[in-house]
């Protein structure tokens, strides 16, 4: 069980990534090899996703150190710059809000990594650890594509990720950079976003979302032509009668999946299952868990 409960926290990029040497990224101050180092002795890294460190979080994370010091060293490389010893791979955070909290000296753990170990670690904890916004992910997602020629699927054994997550993440980079801008300024969310993607006017549409205060629910059905606030219209519908075996395995799927599953039984000539979403994020959710289940088939 316990063993269970690490892989889930770290995730299967890390684990990866990191090597047996670290199998709780939580817990690196007990492996072997962690040391103390001046602060003045870090640089950043260079393919670090994120760009935004909001003032207020990095501010309460310096008080936390203030009181209680850097619980989880960070983890670095050594750099070949001038003047600098080590090179950040993961834990900047930590490093910026030490340097707050006036320490002088941080532990880090020291490992041998390549450029493009050091690019898939920094985003694979960026993203487990839900820092970036979307933005960052799929700017995240492009470089390794573009620098080390990763196709979606081998990303999606590195991060964690379906295959159609990162594809929709990737697509927001194809709109303009105006809407751009107010998602990496969290004006926007990921699934606002996406509902933008293939529009004709997305910036007036996305205008109107941010004006309005609208749900992505409420946006999709202004993309639709409809009114965000506007009832569904009502519908008559002819009842069948379902028995209570086909009943019961609604329910049972329902209860799986946390959402509606309808099924049409139609007798020997077959029939259909019907699974209702409500955003691109729960769509998302059911091609992850298809795509799980035809790899364990396989």
């Amino acid at each position: 069980m316990a063993a269970e409960q690490k892989s889930a926290r770290l995730g299967r990029g890390l684990s990866a990534l990191l090597g047996d040497d670290s199998e709780d990224y939580a817990s690196l101050e007990q492996v072997k090899g962690t040391k103390t180092v001046p602060v003045s002795s870090l640089v950043p890294n260079p393919y670090q996703p994120r760009q935004d460190f909001e003032p207020g979080a990095l501010e309460e994370l310096a008080n936390s150190i203030r009181q209680k010091g850097i619980l989880q060293p960070l983890l670095v490389r050594p750099s070949s710059g001038d003047g600098v010893d080590y090179e950040i791979i993961a834990g900047e955070r930590r490093w910026r809000a030490a340097q707050q909290a006036g320490l002088h000296d941080v532990p880090v753990l020291v490992k041998e990594i390549s450029d493009k170990e050091s690019m898939e670690i920094a985003l694979v904890e960026n993203i487990q650890r839900k820092d970036l916004n979307a933005l960052e992910e799929a700017k995240g997602y492009q470089s390794l594509i573009k620098s080390f020629k990763h196709t979606q699927e081998k990303l999606s054994g590195v991060v964690g990720k379906s295959r159609s997550h990162i594809a929709n993440t990737l697509r927001l980079l194809t709109l303009p950079q105006s809407v751009q801008a107010l998602i990496e300024s969290n004006a926007l969310s990921a699934g606002h976003a996406r509902v933008l993607i293939g529009a004709d006017d997305p910036e007036g549409l996305a205008k109107e979302i941010v004006d309005g205060g609208l749900s992505v629910r409420q946006a999709e059905a202004l993309r639709k032509g409809g009114s965000a606030g506007s009832e569904k219209p009502v519908t008559t519908t002819t009842v069948t009668h379902k028995d209570a075996d086909t009943v019961a395995l609604e329910n049972n799927l329902t209860a799986s999946l946390g959402l509606k599953v309808k099924i049409a039984h139609k007798g020997e000539t077959g029939g259909e299952v019907k699974i209702a979403y409500k955003s691109l994020e729960q769509l998302d959710d059911i091609c992850s868990r298809l795509s799980a289940v035809r790899s364990a088939a396989e």
